[in-house]
């Protein structure tokens, strides 16, 4: 038995209709790992389909992400953007300097970097049903009942992972990461929670709130990904072996999507892929 026809067959014990899920955060040029994923969720999806199974096949578009650093292919200039959503800064041009023009027109960091990719997945024959871009649903409010309900919950989803990943958090760590006024999500401490707002105090002193059913922030990974199997009601993502490692996401994660109310989709790691 092929082993997308074998997961299939677990599904069917789960239901008729199912989700599969995958999801890229667009910080760079993709390369052949990422495929290696999205290609996973497809063949998983016809496998469902051949067996008589509803299924489609949504893609998560992580642009709600920050930039993490100044890559290589980018300009120095690039430093000012740390920790800004990938949504919320400029394209970088042929030369890797912010492309304010494009940036107008609508084009930005995330935007510029997914496009390609999507382009390669139509020439594969790749169909995904659904694109949901992760910052429009937080700002749309229909991640919002999710996120609030982790915020609600935010002991017992400390507790899981420090528990399940043996990691200790801070003690000022809370399942919301917000935005300042400056548009950053780092180095923000939370001071507060009263549903739906929460309060926050940036690294130069100033102090803020933010609205979690309007977005104005976003879920700390390790949150945003079970959220969002919740919110969705993803029934199978595959996943590269290091979140399926003992302690990883995928541990941490089936646990908090249970305490948000629903069950965690099948797991499946792969492998990743090496060139020489």
């Amino acid at each position: 038995m092929h082993w997308a026809d074998s997961i299939a067959k677990a599904l069917s014990h789960r239901g008729d209709k199912h989700v599969i899920a995958s999801g890229i955060t667009p910080s760079g040029e993709f390369h052949i790992g990422h495929i290696r994923e999205i290609v996973t969720s497809d063949i998983i999806k016809r496998a469902c389909i051949a067996a008589g199974l509803k299924a489609e096949f949504v893609f998560f578009v992580d642009d709600a992400d920050p930039l993490r650093k100044v890559y290589s292919f980018l300009d120095d200039s690039y430093e000012q953007y740390i920790g800004h959503q990938l949504v919320n800064i400029p394209p970088p041009d042929e030369n890797g300097l912010p492309d304010h023009d494009r940036f107008s027109e609508g084009v930005s960091y995330a935007r510029h970097f997914l496009k390609k990719f999507i382009q390669a997945l139509e020439v594969i024959g790749v169909q995904i049903d659904e694109i949901i871009y992760n910052y429009d649903a937080y700002q749309s409010g229909k991640f919002s009942e999710t996120a609030r309900s982790a915020c609600n919950q935010a002991d017992g989803i400390r507790e899981i992972i420090e528990r399940v990943s043996s990691r200790v958090l801070d003690e000022e760590w809370f399942p919301w990461n917000p935005i300042d006024s400056t548009g950053s999500i780092d180095g923000i401490q939370v001071t507060g929670w009263e549903d739906p707002i929460v309060s926050w105090i940036d690294s130069q002193g100033n102090t803020g709130q933010s609205d979690v059913t309007k977005g104005e922030g976003k879920l700390p990974w390790r949150v945003d990904w079970p959220a969002k199997w919740v919110w969705r009601g993803v029934t199978m993502e595959p996943f590269g072996k290091d979140h399926g490692a003992a302690g990883g996401s995928y541990d941490t994660g089936k646990e908090i999507c249970r305490l948000l109310g629903s069950e965690p989709p099948y797991p499946t790691t792969y492998e990743w892929i090496s060139l020489k």
